[in-house]
């Protein structure tokens, strides 16, 4: 009989849990969950907030890693025929100087040459602007006599007048962004330089980081995002060229002023994803105003929007291949994620940094998914 009921205790002890100690563990289990998604959020928020806080030093650091690569094959050229990597970091870093400051002194004097002959072309555009306001001016006209009534009389319009600002004033306003940007630029020339001459010591003690047993998928990793991006620099700086000289050349067909200035323009711009073709129209189309008739226009949009779409979905595949196979809308909320946090330097960057993130996804397991879905 004891033993009946000793079987008994264990078996009402084995028992499954009751529905409110079930319904208990529901509930804390969910607020788990709900506390690590919320330390999720706020983790992604912060680092939103602190990668746009160090805007000028990631972009900085960023372009100066990009440049670096650029120059790397050079670099070993130099290393091969006997100099050593110190003194070929340095020559073809004074090489990049003063090829931009070649640059900078070109593009700015035809800017300026271009500034000061367009009030020769102010008559045609103020008639073409004329013209326009004119249909506009109608297309309001008859909206008012259909929507206004006849009995309301005109209120009269506040007139706010204030103060334009004097130069100085702008000057000091601008100082500042100016001050910053002359900052970061004169940080590049060493960050290249010291990355360029330091490229081995970094690689070794980067991968030493990880665990031993993640090493070897740490150094594919950073091998396979090394070569992706000299793709990316070769492939832009290959195609930018080339929609340069076809832009250049239809350009100075059409009679558009500074057709090489705009030719080079249009051609880099383009290589902009999606976004680029809008902003590649802008100068040929601006410089070719009271130049061009409907058939020059025609060819600008035509030569424009047919070079981006080969460059884009022929030529670039095929240079860049599949180490940088990403579809549209990651492109593209890239595109608009970057911009929003880096201004005009995130539409450059945004492409890059989205493949680097592709690559880095593909050699963890429980972020493969979300590789995939980057992916074309």
């Amino acid at each position: 009989m004891t033993s009946q009921i000793t079987n008994v205790g264990v078996a009402e002890g084995d028992a499954p849990d009751t529905p409110a100690k079930m319904e208990e563990e529901e509930i804390l289990h969910a607020s788990i969950k709900a506390g690590s998604f919320a330390q999720v959020v706020v983790a992604v928020i912060a680092g939103i907030g602190l990668i746009y806080l160090l805007k000028v030093v990631l972009v900085t650091t960023l372009t100066a890693m990009l440049l670096a690569f650029a120059l790397e094959p050079l670099v070993k050229q130099l290393s091969r025929i006997g100099i050593p990597r110190a003194l070929g970091a340095l020559l073809a870093v004074l090489l990049m100087v003063a090829l931009m400051l070649g640059l900078t002194h070109f593009f700015y004097s035809r800017a300026v040459d271009f500034a000061t002959q367009l009030p020769k072309y102010s008559s045609k555009i103020r008639s073409t602007i004329a013209g326009f306001r004119a249909e506009t001016n109608k297309i309001e006209e008859s909206t008012k006599s259909v929507i206004a009534s006849p009995k309301l009389e005109k209120q009269p319009i506040p007139v706010e007048i204030r103060e334009s600002p004097g130069l100085s004033r702008i000057i000091s306003a601008g100082s500042g962004t100016v001050g910053d940007l002359l900052l970061a630029i004169s940080f590049v020339p060493f960050l290249v330089y010291f990355m360029l001459t330091w490229k081995d010591h970094v690689h070794f003690h980067t991968v030493r980081i990880f665990p031993k047993e993640h090493r070897l998928v740490a150094h594919r990793t950073i091998a396979r995002i090394s070569e992706m991006i000299r793709s990316f620099i070769t492939g832009n700086v290959v195609i930018g060229v080339a929609n340069a000289v076809i832009s250049g050349v239809v350009f100075w067909r059409l009679g558009i002023p500074y057709f090489y200035f705009l030719g080079v323009i249009s051609g880099f711009v383009s290589l902009i994803p999606y976004l680029g073709v809008f902003l590649a129209l802008l100068p040929p189309l601006a410089a070719g105003i009271g130049i061009l008739d409907k058939t020059g226009v025609l060819t600008v949009l035509l030569t424009v929007i047919g070079l981006h779409i080969v460059t884009t979905n022929v030529i670039f595949p095929k240079i860049v291949g599949k180490r940088l196979r990403l579809n549209p809308l990651a492109v593209t909320l890239a595109l608009l994620f970057w911009a929003w946090i880096w201004g005009a330097m995130g539409l450059i960057l945004a492409v890059p940094l989205v493949a680097v993130t592709k690559i880095i996804c593909d050699y963890i397991d429980s972020m493969r998914g979300f590789a995939e879905w980057l992916g074309d």
